[in-house]
C-alpha cells in the first residue's frame, strides 16, 4: 500500500476510534434516542430546513466510519421525518458515505492488490466487473452481509465509480423504508433485533434472486453460444 493509502486509511480508522471514544455511540443508541425523541421533534419543528441537513451530515459520518448505529437512525429518520422524507434522507446519506469507504478502500488497497493478482483474482474480478451492478444490488437488498464490508469489496474489483452508487442508491431503498417506516412506532420499540423477521429476510432474499435475473441469464446465454 502506497504512502497515500496509509494517510487516507489511518485518518479514517483514527475518525472511528475517536467516535467511538467520544461516546457518539451511545448517544444514538436505542434508549438513549427513545429517552429524547420529543425534544428532537421540537428540535426538527423548530428549524425544518437545517434539521434535514443536519441529520443527512450526521448519517453519512456514521456509514463512512461504520459505527454501529445506522438502524437507529434509520428509525429516528422515519420517526422524525416521516417514512417517505426520512428514507429519502436515509437513502441519499447512506449512498454518500458508503462511497467514502468505498473510495478510500480503492485508494488504500485496490491499486496494491491488482498489482500483485494472480489469475484466480483476475478472473473473479472479471466476472465481478461484468456483474457488478446486479451482485451489488443483490448483496445490498438482503442483509446477508455487513454494510461495511459491502462497501469495501467492490473496491478490490476495481468496480466502477458509478455502478457502486447506483447499485448501492437503488439496492438500500427497500430496506430503508421498511425500517423508517417502522420508525414511527420508536416510543414502543424494546430492541433492534426484534424488529428483523424471517419473513423480512425471506422477502428481501426473494427481492435479491430477482435482481439477479439478469446476470443469470448472460451466464445462460454464454454457455448455450459456447455449445455447453
Amino acid at each position: 500500500m502506497g504512502k497515500r493509502g496509509w494517510i487516507v486509511l489511518i485518518v479514517l480508522v483514527a475518525a472511528a476510534v475517536a467516535a467511538h471514544l467520544s461516546g457518539v455511540t451511545d448517544v444514538l443508541s436505542l434508549e438513549s434516542v427513545k429517552e429524547r425523541r420529543k425534544d428532537l421533534l421540537a428540535l426538527v419543528a423548530a428549524h425544518p430546513v437545517i434539521a434535514p441537513i443536519a441529520f443527512v451530515f450526521v448519517y453519512v459520518l456514521i456509514v463512512s466510519l461504520s459505527l454501529p448505529v445506522a438502524v437507529v437512525a434509520t428509525l429516528l429518520g422515519g420517526f422524525l421525518f416521516g417514512p417517505a422524507l426520512g428514507t429519502l434522507l436515509v437513502v441519499v446519506a447512506g449512498t454518500a458515505g458508503a462511497t467514502v469507504v468505498f473510495l478510500v478502500a480503492r485508494t488504500a488497497f485496490g491499486e496494491g492488490l491488482r498489482r500483485k493478482a494472480g489469475p484466480l483474482y483476475e478472473r473473479v474480478a472479471a466476472g465481478m466487473r461484468e456483474n457488478a451492478f446486479e451482485y451489488l444490488l443483490f448483496l445490498r437488498i438482503v442483509p446477508l452481509f455487513p454494510f461495511f464490508l459491502v462497501n469495501i469489496l467492490p473496491a478490490l474489483f476495481d468496480v466502477r465509480l458509478r455502478t457502486f452508487v447506483l447499485a448501492t442508491l437503488v439496492g438500500i431503498i427497500p430496506g430503508t423504508f421498511v425500517y423508517a417506516n417502522l420508525g414511527r412506532e420508536l416510543g414502543t420499540i424494546s430492541s433492534v433485533g426484534d424488529l428483523f423477521s424471517m419473513k423480512m429476510f425471506l422477502a428481501f432474499l426473494l427481492l435479491g434472486i430477482v435482481a439477479l435475473i439478469p446476470a443469470g441469464y448472460r451466464a445462460w446465454k454464454r454457455r448455450k453460444a459456447g455449445g455447453g
